[in-house]
Formats: structure tokens, C-alpha cells, sequence
């Protein structure tokens, strides 16, 4: 989403870096770039002027201009207030200790992603050991109930639906139903709403009022653009939230609605959604979305990434590789992986510099169909011919290139990449007999700490 943003400023920075010195009419020259490129972006023209009369007032410092390196300070400021733009530090959801259950209510626009939104929040809270209920409070939208019972079904979280005509009621029937099932979160959905359209915006009121909900989130459509200022104003001031889900923040837009809400209305940005899939919506760190703007990218997030797919079992995976050497059903296993931390697209997005690099490809040159590519080409291959590649000769390479689809210049392809891979599995395996011996106790303790650098086998190096 924040690709040409992304680009625009760092071709700002790109030539500040060239002087050895700055001057007040750089700083300015700069300071304009910055403008034009955040109302491209869609930022509300309010938020872009005190955000840039902040970093152009901190980069006219004496300390910033006199310094070995100014244009690194002038990246520095603008790092610093475009974090602060976005929230500073993670805002955690706040669930009260003494109350059962605790009740999240979701407002927001017609058309704003609430309904996924809820289910992807009960499948976050799961994750995390909690026992949460669904409440189907959108009773105007036509299939809403169903949507919500089949989202809630693919993730195992079961959803109060009630007589499907009171909002207000089913939202009361849903806190008793947790009650009677020992659910300690109910997740109301409610309709959207348009902000002209009184009778449902007074509806959100009457639920907030019925069940008293703990925290109200606002969801909120990240392709909204400067629109977003007078939606969540509204908002506000009917129901009060207490945050932001920013939703399709994966999309194409120009993510100026994302840089606004934050500065406009004073409420965190608590979680955002990254894709379709259950697994998509994520914390939001401010800090970590800024690195990314400037091209910084988020090592820290790829390895987090990496840890929730990571377990004992890869740790054994990785040792057997050590003594036995790296086969095809292992690369195999780096694919799934990889799938499981979001895909390949959005890992290469959190490193730095890749983003940009990566929207100069064409459109086939990063993506998931290389790993599918991959995957199809293992799985045309004989049990042995997995477990031993050096044997894949010429004939057997014709006959994995017919079964798969693909070409023998792919085949060829793949199977170099293999060979690179059991290489670099040649050196760590010298590395690990060096610092404990073969199997010793100093040798487990050196996968582990590798594992962990690494961030499990998923996160480690891409084979391609």
C-alpha cells in the first residue's frame, strides 16, 4: 500500500545523501518533497501541515545542519514523527480482570471489513487462550448471520445469532450465552452503518449501552483515503471508541487514511489486517510501519513471523539435516513454512530495501507462484529421487519437467538451488562439530541458538 510513498521519500533522502553539508534552502526543498508526496498519499492536508512544520522546525536545528551527517539526522527526525504519526508505541487491547465476560463491540462503515474482522479477532484471542463467542448483531445486511456462522466455523469459534431481528437483544442473549458456556470474550458484530444514516447509528448506541462493552474498535477501511477524518469523527462522537482495526491494509491504495487516523482523532491504531486468511490481522507497532514507509524494512516482524510457526519438531528437522544432509522433502517443508508466516511476498516486504526492489519487478517476478512452481516440480519427483537429488540424471530430469508442467530449464533450476542449500548445510554442519562435537550437549545449544538467529527453518534463508 505505501509503495509510492515509500519510494517518493526515499528518493528525497537519496539526495540529501549526496551533500556533504545542508542548508536552510535544502531543508526546505526537502521539507516540500515530503508535502507533496504525503497529500499524493492521500494524508489529510491538515495532518501534512503540522507534520511536516514539526520535521522541518527540528531539521533547522544548528546541532542537525552543522553535523557530519545531517542528511542521516533529517532521516532520523523524519523517522521519529512519522512514528509518532502513527501512535508512538503498540497499543494493547484491554481486557478487565475482574469482569466475565469481557465484551469487544465493532463499529464501523458499510462495506469496511467488520464481519471478517471479528472473525479474524476471535481467532487471534483463541490463539492466545482465550474462549471467545461470536455475537451476530448485524441484522439488517442480508446473510450476515451466515457469513459470521461460516467464518466462525473454519476457525472453530461458535457464534450467537438469536432471533435475528433485535440487534440490541441478540447482543444481550449473546453475554448470557457466554455466561452458560464459560466464554470469557463476546465479540459483537454490528451493522455497518452510512454517517448520515441516523436510525443505525442510534442502534450502535443502544447496543453500547445494552451490554457495556469493554473495548469499542472501530473498523476502518484502509483504501479510505482523507475521507477517513470526517468518518471516524462521527464516530467518535456517537459511540466513543476506544481504537482502530485497520482493515486491507495489504491493498493498493494509497494508504493516506492509515497516516491520518491516528493525528485526527487521538485513538490508537491497535490491530491491522493483512490479507483474507484467519491468520491475517495482526498488533500494530508504529514504530515498525514507519521503517517500512522509509525502507527500513522489519527483520524483527519476520522473525516473530517465524516463531509461530516454529517447534520442537523443526528443531530435530534442522539437527537430522546437520547429520544426514539436506534433501528435497526439507525444501519441501521450507515452502509450507514459509506459507504459514504469510507468504512470500510478505516476508520479502519486511526486509530492507526488498519492498522497493520488489514493486520494480514485474508483476510475476516475487510472488507466491514460485513456490507453487516449487512444490509442483518436488512433488513429480520418485521417493528416492527426494531423498537423494544427486541421482536426478537427464532422463529422470525429462520425466520430473513432463509430470509437473514445468520446464527441464526449471527442473535444472531447482535442483542447483538444492545444491547451493546442502552446501551452506556443509558449513554449518563443520560449524556446529566445531563448537560441541558431533551430538554433544555445547552442539545442541549452538542449533538452538542458530534456530532462534534464524528464526525457526521458515524464516531462515529463501531458497531462491
Amino acid at each position: 500500500m505505501f509503495n509510492s510513498l515509500s519510494d517518493r521519500l526515499q528518493d528525497t533522502f537519496d539526495k540529501l545523501r549526496g551533500k556533504g553539508r545542508l542548508t536552510e534552502e535544502d531543508i526546505n526543498l526537502a521539507m516540500r518533497e515530503i508535502r507533496m508526496a504525503l497529500l499524493e498519499a492521500d494524508v489529510n492536508y491538515r495532518v501534512v501541515k503540522s507534520f511536516v512544520a514539526r520535521c522541518k522546525e527540528k531539521c533547522l536545528d544548528s546541532e542537525v545542519l552543522d553535523s557530519l551527517s545531517p542528511a542521516q539526522n533529517v532521516v532520523r527526525i523524519v523517522l521519529d514523527e512519522l512514528t509518532a504519526l502513527l501512535g508512538s508505541t503498540e497499543s494493547k487491547l484491554t481486557l478487565a480482570q475482574n469482569r466475565t465476560p469481557n465484551v469487544i463491540m465493532l463499529v464501523g462503515l458499510q462495506g469496511s471489513g467488520k464481519t471478517t474482522a471479528a472473525a479474524k479477532l476471535a481467532y487471534l484471542l483463541k490463539g492466545q487462550g482465550h474462549s471467545p463467542l461470536l455475537a451476530a448483531c448485524d441484522t439488517h445486511r442480508p446473510a450476515a448471520a451466515d457469513q459470521l456462522a461460516t467464518l466462525g466455523g473454519e476457525i472453530g469459534v461458535s457464534v450467537f445469532r438469536g432471533d435475528g431481528r433485535d440487534a440490541v437483544e441478540v447482543a444481550r442473549g449473546a453475554i448470557q450465552e457466554a455466561v452458560d458456556h464459560l466464554n470469557d470474550i463476546v465479540i459483537v458484530d454490528t451493522a455497518g452503518r452510512l454517517q448520515i444514516d441516523e436510525e443505525m447509528m442510534q442502534e450502535a448506541v443502544a447496543i453500547k449501552q445494552a451490554v457495556r462493552p469493554d473495548q469499542i474498535l472501530m473498523v476502518v477501511d484502509a483504501m479510505t483515503g482523507q475521507d477517513i477524518v470526517n468518518v471516524v469523527t462521527e464516530f467518535a462522537n456517537r459511540v466513543d471508541f476506544d481504537g482502530v482495526i485497520m482493515s486491507k491494509l495489504d491493498g493498493d491504495a494509497r494508504g493516506g487514511g492509515a497516516l491520518s487516523v491516528r493525528e485526527v482523532t487521538g485513538k490508537p491504531i491497535k490491530f491491522v489486517s493483512m490479507g483474507e486468511k484467519p491468520d491475517s490481522l495482526e498488533v500494530f507497532h508504529p514504530d515498525r510501519m514507519a521503517k517500512r514507509i522509509l525502507g527500513m524494512g522489519d527483520v524483527v516482524g519476520i522473525i516473530e513471523q517465524a516463531q509461530k510457526v516454529a517447534d520442537e519438531q523443526q528443531l530435530e528437522d534442522a539437527e537430522r539435516m546437520l547429520r544426514e544432509g539436506f534433501t528435497m522433502d526439507d525444501l519441501l517443508t521450507q515452502m509450507q513454512q514459509i506459507r504459514k508466516m504469510g507468504g512470500l511476498q510478505k516476508i520479502m516486504g519486511m526486509i530492507p530495501g526488498m519492498e522497493r526492489a520488489m514493486s520494480q519487478m514485474p508483476a510475476a517476478g516475487m510472488d507466491d507462484s514460485q513456490l507453487t512452481r516449487i512444490e509442483s516440480i518436488i512433488h513429480s519427483m520418485t521417493r528416492e529421487e527426494r531423498a537423494r537429488p544427486k541421482i536426478i540424471n537427464g532422463q529422470r530430469r525429462k520425466r520430473i519437467a513432463d509430470g509437473s508442467g514445468h520446464s527441464v530449464q526449471e527442473v535444472n533450476q531447482l535442483i542447483k538451488q538444492w545444491s547451493e542449500m546442502n552446501k551452506m548445510m556443509g558449513k554449518v554442519r563443520g560449524m556446529t562439530q566445531q563448537m560441541g562435537g558431533k551430538g554433544g550437549r555445547k552442539s545442541r545449544r549452538a542449533m538452538q541458538q542458530m534456530m532462534r538467529n534464524m528464526g525457526g527453518m521458515g524464516g531462515g534463508r529463501l531458497p531462491f
